[in-house]
């Protein structure tokens, strides 16, 4: 299935959930220890703020909830050409060796445009191999069609992609010893491999804290979607790309079972509210939640904090309340929270 955009007006502007975040505050890597993160609570019935640590979770809720967690696994597909003229984040494989891809710079990327990529064979392959790939097309949003000469790894074919604001900061701060990449930026659940980005509310979970927890997994391949600015003031004007999502055997009857319903972050919430049932099944969803929408199925969302101006957030503020989340926001900001990605979490009641 296919969730079409609702087209409803909303009494908001995309500059309406702006607000300023200064630089420092956006963390270029993760805390030594997943749950030792920030957790801040807002209540939407109570209208109130409090401040806690992630590790708490467990007291936090109430039994009969029911944690839902994005189990994708993040590709490694930040490709950067032989020539190093051009850098290339795998999205998705739209039929064999033709992949949807987003590059930079974008000028050299012109349609005929070659590139040569080094890439494993297979997981398991210790050498690499050389694979051409060929600019075939430029879609409307600027992500190029790349058709590739070889098969290859594509989970293994790069660099972990990590998003543009973490790489900007990075410089500017001392990485901690002996961390990688390749391991922090992976829920400990991660399974279903395909992302091109983080489902980054799992980050803060560790096995100890998970097993101390009800909870189930459906999948949301993060794409396109995740990078895309708003481009129209007028909200229901944005279109989102359409991402993969499967949801497993038995969640229809555990979700109809719990008390409440726990959404682990926004790509769990727009599968809980894009599917028609919660059977079996595999599709695709292109739902773009924002204010005013009436959620059906998430009674709780566990969330990070996001940039200004996106989809992200204003799913976040349809979920919470606009103002009370521009509050907690503001209210972030001055407790110098950390944001984005490996920053600190919010828990909203």
């Amino acid at each position: 299935m296919t969730e079409k955009l609702p087209r409803h007006p909303s009494p908001y502007r995309a500059e309406d959930f702006h607000f300023h975040l200064p630089q420092e505050l956006i963390a270029a890597y993760p805390l030594e220890k997943r749950s030792a993160s920030r957790l801040m609570i807002v209540n939407r019935a109570a209208g109130t703020i409090e401040h806690h640590r992630f590790e708490e979770l467990p007291s936090l809720l109430t039994a009969g909830d029911l944690l839902v967690m994005n189990d994708t696994r993040v590709r490694l597909g930040n490709m950067r050409s032989v020539d190093g003229m051009l850098e290339a984040l795998l999205l998705e494989e739209l039929s064999p060796r033709r992949w949807m891809v987003m590059v930079k710079p974008g000028r050299r990327a012109k349609v005929g445009s070659v590139f040569r990529f080094m890439v494993p064979a297979t997981p398991q392959s210790a050498d690499k191999i050389e694979v051409s790939a060929e600019v075939v097309e430029i879609l409307p949003e600027g992500e190029r069609i790349l058709v590739f000469d070889k098969d290859f790894c594509a989970d293994e074919a790069g660099e972990v992609p990590l998003p543009p604001y973490i790489r900007k900061r990075r410089p500017a701060v001392a990485a901690p010893q002996g961390f990688v990449d390749e391991e922090r930026y992976q829920t400990v659940y991660a399974n279903q491999a395909g992302s091109s980005a983080a489902p980054t509310a799992g980050l803060h979970f560790t096995p100890e804290l998970l097993a101390q927890l009800d909870h189930a997994f459906v999948t949301l391949h993060v794409g396109a979607g995740t990078f895309r600015p708003l481009r129209s003031s007028e909200l229901h004007e944005h279109v989102m790309h359409e991402e993969a999502f499967t949801i497993p055997p038995g969640l229809a009857e555990r979700v109809a079972s719990a008390k409440r319903t726990v959404a682990v972050g926004t790509t769990s919430a727009r599968v809980l509210e894009s599917a028609e049932t919660l059977k079996p099944q595999t599709g695709r969803t292109s739902i773009f939640i924002y204010p005013p929408y009436q959620f059906k199925r998430v009674d709780v969302l566990i969330t990070n904090f996001h940039l200004p101006d996106t989809t992200l957030m204003l799913l976040v503020c349809a979920f919470g309340g606009k103002d009370l989340i521009m509050k907690a926001y503001q209210e972030a900001v001055k407790e110098r929270y950390r944001f984005f990605s490996y920053g600190d979490a919010m828990l909203i009641l």
